[in-house]
């Protein structure tokens, strides 16, 4: 949703822009693209990443400037660089397509590796850790929470027994664990039978959802006057902590009795009232961003 981004961002040439989220670095590209004086601040926690993005750093000496550190630190960096107010924060949550591609890392299911899952991958927690220590009741409550999976309980005793057998090291052993607790009707269904469980030990292990609802106020509050906060979610858990915490922004400074004539401007309004999704032709090149939501706060 590159254009979409750029366009609710409404970037300023010489403003300042935040990508809580560096990847390869194609949305800092394009923001880069469009400065003259203003510059790119960049955070990523995996190190790859960081180490990918010297050589754009090179071609834009001075404006891009690249923080090897989770975005839940933005505040306190910022204040590092003495900055204390910007023009636009991007935060495009999940996964980077090169980490699910690359089968070392363990997040996918469509390779056979070590289960791993860590963004950062100086941290201890990882996914084999979760699966083969956390206890049945912790299992349930992740996989329930983080994941929506209706067979949690099912999933988690098949878990409990293999593991007492030996370990579960990897991706495949775990989606052979997973299939074997659930009924036939389901393994026929459309959509791998695993994809639940991964996407909840992932946020588990990344603590995404933690990381998003704490930073989120600080981001909100860094904005300038007509600064824009854009957040890219891929599920219902994050859509939802998005939406309801500029629902909150939006209502918060409005006092509740006042009669309707008389409500004045709230400090902060949406872009657009409904999330924004892919384009037709952006999903025929890119099946990933069939669950891409788009919301875009602006401070007014």
């Amino acid at each position: 949703m590159l254009m979409e981004v750029l366009e609710g961002l409404a970037i300023k040439p010489e403003g300042i822009y935040v990508d809580c989220t560096f990847g390869r670095g194609g949305h800092t590209t394009a923001i880069l693209n469009k400065l003259t004086s203003g510059k790119v601040i960049a955070f990523d926690q995996d190190l790859t990443a960081i180490e990918a993005g010297k050589s754009l750093q090179a071609s834009y000496p001075g404006q891009l400037h690249l923080i090897h550190a989770n975005f839940k630190h933005l505040r306190s960096e910022l204040d590092r660089l003495d900055i204390h107010e910007v023009d636009g924060i991007l935060m495009d949550l999940g996964v980077s397509s090169p980490q699910f591609d690359d089968p070392t890392r363990g997040f996918s299911y469509r390779y056979d590796s070590h289960l791993d899952m860590r963004m950062d991958q100086s941290q201890k927690l990882d996914a084999y850790h979760v699966v083969n220590t956390y206890s049945f009741e912790q299992l349930v409550q992740i996989f329930r929470r983080y994941g929506e999976e209706p067979y949690a309980k099912q999933i988690a005793r098949k878990i409990e027994a293999a593991r007492l057998i030996q370990p579960i090291e990897t991706t495949l052993q775990l989606v052979q664990v997973i299939k074997s607790a659930l009924p036939s009707k389901v393994l026929s269904q459309k959509g791998h039978p695993a994809k639940q469980v991964f996407q909840a030990l992932r946020i588990e292990v990344n603590a995404e959802l933690e990381v998003l609802e704490n930073v989120l106020d600080d981001a909100i509050e860094l904005l300038k006057p007509d600064g824009r906060l854009a957040v890219l979610t891929f599920h219902s858990l994050e859509d939802r902590m998005v939406k309801q915490a500029f629902q909150k922004r939006i209502k918060s400074d409005i006092p509740s009795k006042l009669p309707l004539v008389d409500l004045p401007e709230s400090k902060f309004s949406l872009i657009s009232h409904k999330a924004i999704t892919s384009s037709e032709l952006e999903l025929e090149a890119n099946t990933r961003a069939h669950s891409a939501k788009l919301r875009i706060l602006r401070k007014n």
